[in-house]
């Protein structure tokens, strides 16, 4: 998280930390536009964050990029609420980005975004147990839910070879702990390049213990 000291990374700053082209720039430049005005009516994101909005929300999202794997075509975005960070992947170019959001209002605005910024993403204005199941190459979700509600909210996206990159806090360690009582996982965790009391949660791996469920039962 940014302390008092950090001067706010503005958009030139963001590029050059990342790398991306002045086009895809521009178009996260409209989404931040956009994003500005709809929170003045909106609950979006803080209002408190905008004055850091290329850090607190773009390059939070956008340090996913460099951890999908190369050939990974889609990525499912669970709440994606503003679209952090789906929509801010499609833009950088996720080839297939699944944005979930079941609150009428995100989602009106997810529409808008995908229409100003020219991003190629669909759009699932539906709660994500209403979403008809299908196995993505990549799972993410930021400031949704503790590990083992979302992994139990994954499952129906989860194939062989999916990976789950979630953005977490300072309970991490916590929620692994309780996620084994269910799960099988191979985490690793990478700091985070926003939040430094935070981290990248990556999943491989993933798979139910065979001896558990929503609700822990003996194994017989």
């Amino acid at each position: 998280m940014a302390g008092p000291s950090r001067a706010p990374l503005g958009m030139e700053g963001f590029g050059k930390l990342t790398g991306v082209s002045r086009e895809t720039l521009d178009r996260l430049a409209k989404y931040v536009e956009l994003l500005n005005s709809w929170t003045r009516r909106i609950n979006l994101v803080g209002r408190d964050t905008l004055g850091d909005v290329w850090r607190r929300h773009i390059l939070d999202s956008a340090q996913l990029f460099p951890l999908i794997p190369r050939g990974a075509r889609k990525l499912v975005d669970l709440g994606s609420g503003a679209g952090l960070p789906g929509l801010v992947l499609a833009i950088m170019g996720v080839p297939e980005v699944h944005l979930i959001e079941s609150d009428g209002r995100k989602a009106i605005f997810l529409r808008e975004a995908l229409r100003v910024t020219g991003a190629y993403a669909v759009l699932h204005a539906q709660r994500i147990d209403r979403v008809p199941a299908f196995a993505a190459d990549v799972i993410a979700a930021r400031a949704l839910a503790p590990l083992p509600e979302l992994l139990e909210i994954s499952e129906r996206f989860l194939g062989p070879r999916t990976i789950c990159l979630f953005l977490k806090g300072q309970r991490v360690e916590e929620e692994l702990t309780e996620a084994a009582k269910a799960w099988h996982i191979r985490p690793h965790r990478q700091p985070s390049l926003t939040d430094s009391s935070g981290c990248i949660l990556r999943l491989e791996a993933i798979a139910r213990d065979p001896c558990a469920g929503p609700i822990r039962r003996p194994c017989s």
